[in-house]
């Protein structure tokens, strides 16, 4: 017989993580810090400049060995 109740998720753990959004209010382009591949992105979307800010997001890891040449 077919069980109805969800399997309870678990609660993924967040932190306030540096970002980069995009400054054309016509754009919604953002990517984390960690994630860019320089220290001045430009928008991968629409290519305009790209400012630095924070957001509450799950966390995640970047293993990229790119990362750690920076």
């Amino acid at each position: 017989m077919y069980n109805s109740r969800k399997k309870p998720m678990d609660e993924i753990p967040e932190e306030v993580t540096a970002i980069w959004s995009c400054t054309n209010e016509k754009c919604n382009g953002w990517m984390r810090d960690n994630f860019a591949f320089s220290t001045e992105p430009t928008c991968p979307q629409c290519q305009s400049v790209m400012e630095k800010g924070e957001r509450k997001l799950a966390v995640l890891v970047n293993t990229s060995p790119l990362q750690s040449k920076q």
